[in-house]
């Protein structure tokens, strides 16, 4: 339990109204109505706060490259970013691969057609997770100095740029294009990155923004690259009865230190301490905060949605102008053995085929929990990002004194003058934190002194709140709000007003002063109209419970608000559809000042859900359990040992699965496989979660020969596992290996009618 027996205080500083303008983006590689300031980016004459995610075109079948994307702008994704993986591309020198799912101007297309921004990240050395950092095994192989100004290496460099910029087509350009990444975390060749840069624009590609990441003390060519950083709250890089980290542990807090010197320290090595600070010429902006977390063989971690959302929350609420999320959408590897391995030298063995990394997209196509809990957030820098990227974040008096104190609260401001967002973040994994009592937060503003909320309230653990002071709706001025903003939904031609939409924050009551007077608040009821000098606008407070079922449609003057369970995507004209596992959609908007109900016309498909029939074909036996290590990281076993070892399930799919079935399967072992007709098609090493795969995407459909392997993880494994599978396993006498069920389950699709 804590305690406050004082206000929380917080001082604004000084404001600096002046922005430095680097060359970058205003003088050369200029897009009209794009600037680039150390303050913020600015689009049309308004800052600008982009929020990217990360999907890999070669990791997802090119016919659900749309799907994807939809989901990615539902979710709140404005831009999108992904690896341009060599080995992908060109396994043989000179015979490189452009087509199906490798059409990378296909997905420039695509990304550009749905209204979204794109980050290449061209490397030419890449990591994510691929073997040799995506080298192809010629480039790897060749005696060469990699990642430098070897001019041996620079000309197979520029063959590189030279064909991606062919089979780009004039297509990366400032006009198409937000940013090109180089290379990623290169900590000590600065001249590299510019001469990267120069191959980069030789080959025909230029963008507005040149990137590169700045974590682990990275010496970057300033001002010639953006620095992005990065953020995750655990990893799988570090050993596997290694604590949680410090460096992980930093991320729940407010800050204002940007560098990770955890990210990359596997491969890095040795500089663990060094630390990078932030450029003069550009505000923070990050690329890799975490969307989930990938699962090495011999540490498995698995982050929940809070925790996803809490790292986010806790970036933007230390100033971040740029909300970049690594991965958004999970997908499978293009083929075997693409993968970071020991085999070729690295510290860490990776699934062959998997790379859902327990994203808000998983590699099935089905949005997570972390989908909705980041998509509130996206809701609110789409509404206000404008007035939130240029504000600076002030710290409070009182912060904690370091990662392990649970007691102080973690709060921020970002503000000047006598408006701005106050942050509240109160939640970590691992380390459950108490309730916060008696918390009261005093602001010293150029225009005052600003206490809220009247009386102190307690703050639950899990709280994640972005309440508003001296916001401006439609000319009425709300002084302050214990509740977080989500949106403003616009007025109507009949008369209706505009509509602030809060949500609770839960176990605070929900106040709202305005013009002098306090408004308490019911969260769930009917809007409240507030009014100033001829002025309305109505306040809308949304329950805590209901935050996970929000989607804000649109954008500016063509807001909506949804709530619902179900998936709720729009195309490029704003059409609005929903995929619902019911007979009927459950859905309600609020719209004209009321509640009502959508009238939904079905386009396709039937929803369904059922049972797999299986069938055990051979009763698992004990492996070994020792496959080897690399640094004191276990090795994972190969075919050969499930081939020995693993228990066989044949699954019988039905007839009426169609394009939207995925199966779900619910299990406990080691690694499990998914072979259809012979092949690997998708596999996980376990960490407690179910395996989700799209039925038609690997091939499981009706006829097809369907197997599924378990090979038992034994107790004495030594593995790092999330604490619930760790129990389960310790409550198994030798080994485990249990198959809890297989289901299928798919999703009707309705697109909305004439309103009822």
């Amino acid at each position: 339990m804590t305690d406050s027996s004082a206000p929380l205080r917080v001082r604004f500083g000084e404001r600096d109204d002046s922005a430095r303008r680097p060359r970058m983006g205003n003088e050369e590689d200029r897009r009209p109505g794009l600037e680039v300031t150390s303050r913020a980016l600015v689009r049309d004459g308004r800052p600008w706060l982009p929020v990217s995610g990360e999907l890999h075109y070669s990791r997802v079948p090119r016919g659900r490259w749309v799907e994807r994307l939809r989901l990615m702008r539902a979710g709140g994704i404005s831009v999108v970013s992904t690896y341009v993986p060599w080995i992908h591309h060109e396994p043989v020198r000179g015979r490189a691969r452009f087509d199906g799912g490798l059409d990378l101007a296909a997905f420039v297309d695509a990304v550009r057609t749905e209204g979204l921004e794109l980050v290449l990240r061209i490397g030419p050395w890449v990591h994510g997770e691929t073997r040799n950092g995506g080298l192809p095994d010629w480039v790897q192989q060749a005696p060469v100095q990699h990642r430098s100004d070897d001019p041996a290496y620079l000309e197979l460099v520029r063959e590189w740029f030279g064909r991606v910029a062919s089979t780009l087509d004039g297509r990366c350009t400032p006009e198409t294009v937000l940013a090109i990444q180089l290379e990623n975390e290169l900590y000590d060749q600065p001249d590299h990155l510019v001469t990267l840069k120069r191959l980069a624009r030789d080959a025909g590609m230029s963008a507005p923004l040149w990137t590169a990441t700045a974590w682990g003390g990275a010496e970057l060519p300033d001002p010639e690259v953006l620095p992005l950083w990065g953020g995750y709250g655990d990893g799988f890089w570090v050993d596997p009865q290694a604590p949680w980290d410090p460096t992980f542990r930093a991320h729940y807090f407010f800050s204002d230190q940007w560098d990770d010197p955890g990210i990359g320290a596997d491969v890095r090595g040795g500089d663990a301490d060094r630390r990078a600070g932030l450029s003069p010429w550009f505000p923070p902006a990050t690329c890799e905060l975490a969307g989930g977390m990938a699962t090495a063989y011999h540490r498995r971690p698995r982050p929940s949605a809070l925790d996803i959302a809490a790292i986010a929350h806790a970036k933007l609420g230390s100033g971040s102008v740029w909300q970049g999320y690594y991965m958004y959408a999970g997908g499978t590897n293009p083929a075997p053995d693409l993968e970071e391995s020991q085999a070729t030298g690295y510290p860490n063995d990776m699934t062959r085929l998997s790379y859902d990394f327990h994203a808000p997209i998983g590699e099935g196509g089905r949005t997570g929990p972390s989908h909705a809990a980041l998509r509130v957030q996206h809701a609110v820098i789409e509404a206000f990002g404008d007035r939130l990227a240029p504000l600076p974040a002030h710290l409070p008096d009182v912060r904690p004194s370091g990662v392990e104190d649970s007691a102080t609260l973690r709060w921020s401001v970002r503000g000047a003058d006598d408006s701005g967002f106050v942050f509240i973040g109160w939640h970590q994994p691992h380390v459950p934190l108490p309730v916060y009592h008696g918390a009261q937060f005093e602001l010293e503003t150029p225009g005052g002194r600003l206490r809220l909320p009247p009386r102190p309230v307690d703050i639950a653990p899990g709280t994640l709140a972005c309440w508003p002071i001296g916001l401006d709706v439609s000319g009425v001025r709300v002084d302050w709000a214990t509740a977080s903003v989500l949106t403003v939904l616009p007025g109507t031609a009949d008369g209706a007003a505009p509509t602030l939409v809060l949500i609770e924050t839960a176990g605070v009551p929900v106040d709202l002063a305005s013009r002098g007077r306090v408004h308490r608040l019911v969260p769930g009821g009917e809007a409240r109209q507030l009014e100033a000098d001829g002025s309305r606008v109505d306040v809308l407070v949304l329950a805590a419970e209901d935050a996970g079922r929000v989607w804000v449609v649109g954008a500016a003057g063509a807001r909506r608000l949804f709530l619902t369970d179900e998936e709720v995507t729009w195309d490029a004209e704003g059409r609005v559809s929903v995929r619902t596992s019911f007979e009927r959609p459950d859905v309600r908007e609020f719209a004209g000042g009321r509640w009502r109900v959508p009238a939904w016309l079905h386009t396709a498909g039937t929803a369904a859900v059922a049972s797999v029939p299986v069938e055990r074909i051979r009763d698992a036996s004990i492996p070994a359990g020792d496959y080897g290590s690399r640094a004191g990281r276990h090795s994972a076993p190969n075919d050969t040992v499930l081939d020995a070892h693993a228990a066989v399930y044949r699954l019988t799919l039905p007839e009426w699965a169609d394009d939207d079935a995925v199966l779900r399967v619910r299990w406990a072992g080691d690694v499990a496989q998914l072979r259809v007709d012979g092949a690997t098609a998708t596999d996980r090493f376990w960490d407690g979660s179910d395996l989700v795969a799209r039925a038609s995407d690997i091939g499981a459909v009706a006829g097809a020969c369907v197997e599924l392997r378990i090979l038992p993880l034994r107790s004495d494994s030594g593995v790092h596992l999330p604490a619930d599978a760790a129990a389960r396993l310790a409550a198994s006498p030798a080994a485990l290996c249990e198959l809890d069920g297989v289901s299928i389950d798919q999703r009707s699709l309705w697109r909305e009618g004439a309103a009822k």
